[in-house]
Formats: C-alpha cells, sequence, structure tokens
C-alpha cells in the first residue's frame, strides 16, 4: 500500500493511512459516532503519541490496557469514547497477532473472492457486515485490492460512481457528497420510524 487517500482530510493522517494496512483498518474501525475526518486523523494521533512512524499490532496488543486508553484520552481525545474504543483497538491488534502474524495486509492478501474476503472482514472484531462492506469497497476503488467479485461482496458501497461511504471519498467534493448521502439516510430512517410509531399509535 502507498496510495494517496484523503479520509482525514489531513495531509499527514492521510499520508499514514495510504501506506499502513493497520491505520487503515484502525481508521474504519474509530468511524462510528464521531465525524469521519476525526475518526481517521486517529492512527496518526496514536502513532505520533507512541513515537513512531506506523502502528505497529504486535506492540499495541502487548500494552497495558489503562495505560493505552490514557492514551487515546489525552486531549484532543482520538474517539468521543476514548476509553472503549482503546480497548476495540488491542482487540483487534491481538487477532491480527493471533491470526496473520501482526500483519494487518494479511487480511486481504493472497485472497481468492470477494465474497472470501468479506468473511475475513466480518471476523475482525468491531466489524460488522457493513463496515466490513465499506471497508471492502475502499480497498477495491483506492487500494488496489480487487479479488474476484468484489463490488458484489461489497454490496451498494461497491457501486462505481456512487457516494454512498468513504470508499467514494477522494477530495473535499466527494466527501460533501458522500455526507449529504449520510444525511437523506438519516432522515429517511427517521421518517420511516416516525412512520411506524404513528402505525402503532393508529392501531390501539
Amino acid at each position: 500500500m502507498d496510495v494517496t487517500l484523503h479520509l482525514a482530510q489531513d495531509p499527514a493522517a492521510d499520508e499514514l493511512l495510504g501506506r499502513s494496512p493497520l491505520a487503515a483498518l484502525v481508521g474504519m474501525l474509530l468511524d462510528q459516532q464521531v465525524p469521519m475526518e476525526w475518526a481517521f486523523k486517529g492512527p496518526r494521533t496514536i502513532a505520533d503519541r507512541l513515537g513512531t512512524e506506523d502502528l505497529d499490532a504486535h506492540e499495541i496488543a502487548a500494552r497495558d490496557p489503562e495505560a493505552f486508553a490514557a492514551l487515546l484520552s489525552e486531549k484532543p481525545a482520538v474517539h468521543r469514547y476514548p476509553g472503549s474504543m482503546a480497548k476495540r483497538i488491542q482487540q483487534l491488534c491481538q487477532y491480527l497477532v493471533e491470526h496473520y502474524d501482526g500483519d494487518a495486509s494479511g487480511v486481504w492478501e493472497d485472497v481468492g473472492t470477494g465474497a472470501e474476503l468479506l468473511k475475513r472482514l466480518e471476523e475482525l472484531p468491531g466489524f460488522g457486515k457493513q463496515k466490513a462492506q465499506i471497508f471492502l469497497a475502499l480497498l477495491g476503488k483506492q487500494l488496489g485490492v480487487t479479488p474476484k467479485g468484489w463490488r458484489e461482496a461489497a454490496g451498494a458501497y461497491g457501486e462505481p460512481k456512487s457516494f454512498r461511504s468513504v470508499a467514494d471519498i477522494t477530495g473535499p467534493e466527494s466527501l460533501t457528497k458522500v455526507r449529504a448521502h449520510k444525511q437523506e439516510m438519516k432522515a429517511a430512517a427517521k421518517a420511516d420510524k416516525a412512520a411506524k410509531v404513528a402505525k402503532a399509535a393508529g392501531g390501539k
């Protein structure tokens, strides 16, 4: 991996994401309940606080949990919930050490099909199906990982020329489009929920 990403909208953070498989995975893990840029800036912040140029799964997995949580909690915090996310990052790194000898790229290297890659991603701690599909789409669209059937495995996130997720962000303009799509999805979900509540109330 050595590409230019634009997920953190911060040159140093994006540079790390583009060359470090583990940083990209950690950024994806952090991408929940906070603005996307904040999440994907996290790996660079963690590396800086560890005094390293990259993240090391062996090192993170072996760290004292309280000390690592404190590292993420320093201001500015790496996440809105730095304690719980520190635990998740360590669980992810421990899994990578156990199953891939600490090499995050082992998750997608030599994978035969998109379906197999999706399965591997879903097995990672903290990765549900949606997160796995978005990361699979990011791998295919921007990181050159394109096993047979990867678009199908990524579902709607794999569609070309779409603006659904971080997989489609290549700069400020596409970021704005993805953000608008997410707002539409939230509004639709809210309206659907309100309609169900009204229907339930009317049926009583």
